[in-house]
């Protein structure tokens, strides 16, 4: 994509979820600390434990050590890095673009006594404001998708990665040679012309030298995950009634129908996708 077209997507993308009616409807469903995929047992399960478990997940991965430097390149209202600096002791970083989404999270780190542990910055992960090598990792979830120019992100990450640096993260994508027509629904809803796919991912990996680590596919969690967050939104329509406008609430039903038609009919994958910087 032109620089022209990453600068409108990610303008596009801040607009979002700045928006009252996307902080809130965020913020309400997902329980306050996370905004990615669940990792779920079953539909019953709360949206909050499941996201909490991938992130849970994730981070069982990794094998760095207490003190080790991570950052977080599209943190939401950062609970990941709230995770890692309590059970793991890594120093976070979260960056993030949107601004009322990052006041949360500074407010949140403050409640819970992280904010000396954890450095919110504003940002974007095109333009990463730190120094060559300056991380021990990467970690992202869900938020890569809405690049416009996603080898330029991985061009970033390996940048401000040490030399053995992992980068892990989450994403949803597309199958390769997928039909255009499955895909197009979801691509209009969130402004985009494509998707990432777990073979541009590794492509991209290969291009910069890197080892692939683990590739873990669940796609399976994708459709579950979608499909709680329209159960969950059914359910509590009323109580979100005046935080969260009714053209939002309609938009973001028909929005979440076609992420679970697309992922029912095999146009989508989603997994935990984990590589290495050479040493």
């Amino acid at each position: 994509m032109s620089n022209t077209s990453a600068q409108e997507v990610e303008a596009k993308a801040r607009q979002y979820y700045d928006s009252n009616d996307a902080d809130n409807f965020y913020y309400q469903i997902w329980g306050g600390e996370d905004i990615h995929i669940g990792w779920y047992k079953d539909m019953e399960e709360p949206i909050f434990d499941a996201s909490r478990r991938t992130v849970e997940r994730m981070a069982s991965k990794l094998k760095q050590p207490e003190g080790a430097r991570l950052l977080d390149i599209g943190a939401g209202y950062g609970g990941s890095c709230r995770y890692l600096v309590k059970n793991k002791g890594y120093d976070c970083t979260a960056l993030n673009l949107s601004v009322v989404q990052n006041d949360r999270d500074r407010q949140m780190n403050k409640e819970q006594g992280l904010d000396d542990r954890i450095d919110v910055v504003d940002g974007t992960f095109e333009d990463l404001p730190f120094e060559d090598n300056s991380f021990d990792m990467v970690w992202s979830q869900d938020a890569i998708l809405h690049s416009g120019d996603r080898k330029l992100v991985f061009k970033e990450v390996d940048r401000v990665l040490k030399p053995g640096g992992e980068f892990i993260f989450t994403d949803p994508m597309q199958k390769p040679d997928v039909d255009e027509k499955l895909l197009a629904p979801v691509l209009a809803r969130i402004d985009l012309s494509s998707m990432g796919s777990i073979e541009v991912y590794e492509q991209y990996a290969k291009e910069l030298g890197w080892e692939v680590v683990e590739v873990e596919r669940a796609t399976e969690k994708l459709v579950m995950h979608y499909s709680r967050v329209l159960q969950e939104l059914k359910s509590r329509e009323t109580e979100l009634k005046g935080a969260v406008s009714d053209d939002y609430i309609e938009r973001m039903k028909t929005g979440l129908n076609h992420w679970i038609r697309a992922g029912e009919e095999g146009a989508l994958s989603w997994g935990i996708l984990h590589f290495r910087k050479k040493a």
